[in-house]
């Protein structure tokens, strides 16, 4: 700890505050507390893990929105419902939120998912495609233009910064990872400016715990995976691509980097990602897998967006809901998916904890 030159102080011990009610929101929270009763159990997703196969494991949804159609009961259909659940969860969120600055927040998400995709083909000299989200603030049918014209003021500001910087990190060396972190950075910097400028409490939590997590991925992934020569990164780079923003000092990830996975735990011990850091390093060393670290992450994220239970009106819980029904579309998916490929079921009991 000695290396630790700043420590990180916190006012909380596992989640930060979610902020006071807004009575604005009294309808609105108190449809989403509906909502959220009919979400998968967890008892329903561990049966449809243990289920034997795709066939049996699909049919476990049938009393649910995810219902397959007797007349066409594949994966291919039950991915076209997935997407179908996840566009009417958006339109509803869109619908109820009253501020619509927030909307547009959560809309640059696909925006910058959309920017990663399309910015790695151009750079690497591949068809540029129509297989992009439209759920973002961006129409993607008019990336070609964009892009053929290299005209990035086009874009919204925050995706005219993301393009450029990608840009200048890729031709760094042409190492296409550059072109994720410096994105990623772009948007957990837009992020946090959005939620202090809306002066969300809730928000500005939500987003140090991403960067954090990310920062915990990142730090494993890292060490798990030697520096690359040539084209990839050196070993003072690769500490480089840390987010900056989350609650953490960014000090420590990179003490992380240097001793064995087995102090890991140890050197978060101080830090409400104790149990999140040791139980991915001691799998990842064991497993050789990001399984279980993917799992924490996801598990602490859950467990934050749950504290929102004690807002009585706000748009805190229509977050929340909107995350937590979109992680739930990803585990139903994580599931068939496992299943359709004869997966062993300890690994999908491993990713869902």
């Amino acid at each position: 700890m000695a290396e630790i030159k700043q420590q990180a102080i916190l006012d909380f011990y596992t989640y930060p505050p979610v902020g006071a009610d807004d009575w604005r929101y009294t309808f609105e929270t108190a449809q989403v507390r509906a909502l959220e009763m009919q979400m998968l159990s967890p008892a329903a997703l561990l049966d449809m893990a243990n289920a034997e196969n795709f066939a049996q494991a699909a049919d476990l949804l049938s009393a649910t929105e995810y219902a397959l159609p007797q007349t066409s009961r594949n994966f291919a259909e039950m991915e076209n419902i997935l997407l179908a659940r996840r566009s009417a969860v958006r339109e509803l969120f869109a619908e109820l939120m009253i501020d619509e600055p927030i909307v547009e927040l959560f809309k640059a998400r696909d925006d910058f998912a959309n920017l990663r995709l399309a910015v790695r083909r151009t750079l690497t000299e591949k068809p540029l495609g129509t297989d992009y989200s439209s759920d973002g603030n961006f129409p993607p049918e008019q990336f070609e233009q964009v892009f053929e014209e290299e005209d990035y003021n086009l874009f919204p500001d925050y995706m005219s910064e993301a393009v450029e910087q990608a840009v200048l990190a890729y031709y760094q060396n042409k190492d296409i990872r550059r072109i994720d972190y410096a994105i990623d950075s772009v948007q957990a910097e837009y992020n946090l400016k959005k939620a202090r400028r809306l002066k969300s409490v809730f928000l500005l939590g939500l987003f140090r715990i991403q960067i954090d997590l990310t920062n915990i991925r990142t730090m494993l992934r890292l060490k798990f995976t030697p520096p690359l020569t040539g084209a990839g990164f050196t070993e003072s780079e690769q500490r480089n691509v840390l987010l900056k923003g989350g609650f953490i000092e960014l000090e420590r990830f990179r003490h992380g980097l240097d001793i064995g996975y087995e102090t890991l735990g140890p050197l978060f011990f101080v830090t409400p990602y104790h149990r999140v850091v040791e139980t991915g390093a001691n799998y990842l060393m064991s497993d050789k897998s990001f399984l279980r670290a993917e799992q924490q992450c996801a598990e602490f994220l859950t467990g934050y967006l749950m504290t929102t239970i004690q807002i009585t009106a706000g748009p805190q819980p229509i977050i929340a809901f909107l995350l937590m029904k979109e992680n739930e579309i990803r585990t139903v998916r994580l599931i068939l998916t496992a299943k359709k490929n004869n997966l062993d079921t300890r690994l999908i009991l491993d990713r869902l904890g």
